[in-house]
């Protein structure tokens, strides 16, 4: 069997979490008018942008002004009616002071001074009513403004007309959307995760972000919300990842990819995925050992990424191991390294670096090569340029064997 073999090394593994949904737009507003009416003219179109208090359409308002102007000078009668009724209850004041001097004096009956009194006390209620008249007038002019400014519709965010709902001309009321206003400056992307990856995620972690309309671009977003709960139903949580979009390039519905790294390691020791296998329950890696046999070495795993594996224990830097051919691998069996100078007996290898059939039959590996041209190894232990095979030497990472 050819297999071949790869030297633990330090290098930098990461966890990372996938997710996918799609884009929504930051915040999504109908806007709605304040007052109701005929629709007088409408200002944007699809796509528009449109900024914060920008003016957007307007309701025909001839009506509202005719009461506002009619308002106004009631207003003016009723500010002229506590005029009138100030100077009634200043002369009704001026009566009862001299009835009481005089009705002191026995000057004057008291029927009359009583009529004096109560011509001052409907003065004063007089006044009162002018008064109340007047804040009342007061309000309904202030009421009459407002539903007048109203008739003029603004948007209350900034972003871009994604939906127009009506025309010029028709009649609207307080609960009818005029146009949908997206604010895009920033978007976000809603998905789901399992329970299971739930606790990987953490508020603030820096994500990536790819999708189809721009392939091999990658855009930069942070996780913003993860949910504290989850679905009894499909126990999965929700969570938000915010994406800035200064040069509003992403759009509200592309499809997204979202890449968080939950974990990384600088300086890992790593091996290639594929030489840890499971033997007997027990997750190990093969390593090449002297005269080209294997043994079986427990090991610890830690992060695992689709090429290269963690090794947490049972390794040490520079230690060979097995990677394809491994999974039929048993302990002591003798192998071949592929890429490794070996040779039939008479004759040198074959340029994939395996014994060749010939002679006497195929020379195992670890025995003495008979192709009188061979030199000395280099130091390494693999023949280079001429014929000859593999010594006792470390091979290559990533070379290959066969096992007799």
């Amino acid at each position: 069997m050819t297999v071949e073999v790869a030297t633990a090394r330090r290098g930098q593994v990461m966890q990372q979490l996938v997710v996918v949904g799609n884009l929504v737009g930051d915040a999504t507003v109908s806007v709605v008018p304040r007052a109701a009416g005929r629709l007088q003219d409408i200002s944007v179109r699809l796509g528009d942008r449109v900024s914060r208090g920008q003016r957007i359409a307007k309701i025909e308002d001839v009506e509202l002004q005719e009461q506002v102007k009619q308002q106004e000078a009631a207003l003016e009668v009723s500010r002229a009616t506590i005029r009138q009724r100030e100077a009634d209850l200043q002369l009704a004041l001026t009566n009862a002071e001299r009835s009481r001097n005089l009705f002191a004096r026995q000057l004057l009956p008291k029927q009359t001074l009583d009529d004096t009194e109560a011509r001052y006390q409907s003065a004063v209620a007089q006044l009162d009513l002018a008064r109340a008249q007047n804040n009342q007038s007061t309000a309904r002019l202030e009421e009459l403004r407002f539903n007048l400014g109203n008739t003029v519709i603004v948007s209350p965010v900034n972003g871009f007309v994604a939906r127009r709902a009506v025309d010029p001309g028709a009649f609207v009321g307080q609960n009818s959307p005029v146009v949908d206003v997206v604010d895009i400056g920033r978007v976000r992307l809603v998905a789901n995760i399992i329970e299971k990856d739930l606790d990987q995620l953490r508020t603030g972690d820096e994500t990536q972000v790819e999708v189809d309309a721009f392939p091999g671009e990658m855009f930069m977003g942070r996780v913003a919300r993860v949910a504290p709960v989850l679905d009894p139903a499909t126990r999965t949580a929700s969570i938000e990842v915010e994406i800035p979009n200064p040069g509003f390039r992403l759009k509200p519905g592309m499809y997204a990819r979202v890449t968080v790294t939950t974990d990384e390691r600088k300086d890992a020791l790593v091996v290639p995925s594929n030489a840890v296998v499971d033997m007997g329950g027990r997750r190990g890696v093969f390593l090449a050992v002297e005269n080209d046999t294997v043994t079986f070495r427990p090991v610890s795993v830690g992060i695992d990424e689709d090429t290269q594996i963690e090794i947490v224990q049972g390794l040490a830097e520079g230690d060979r191991v097995v990677t394809t051919g491994a999974a039929a691998l048993r302990e002591g069996d003798r192998v071949v390294i592929a890429g490794a100078a070996g040779g039939r007996r008479g004759g040198g290898p074959t340029a994939s670096g395996e014994a060749r059939e010939g002679g006497s039959g195929m020379a195992r590996a670890g025995t003495a090569a008979t192709d009188g041209a061979a030199g000395a190894a280099p130091a390494d232990g693999t023949r280079r340029g001429g014929g000859g095979r593999r010594g006792r030497g470390a091979p290559d990472a990533g070379a290959s064997s066969t096992t007799q």
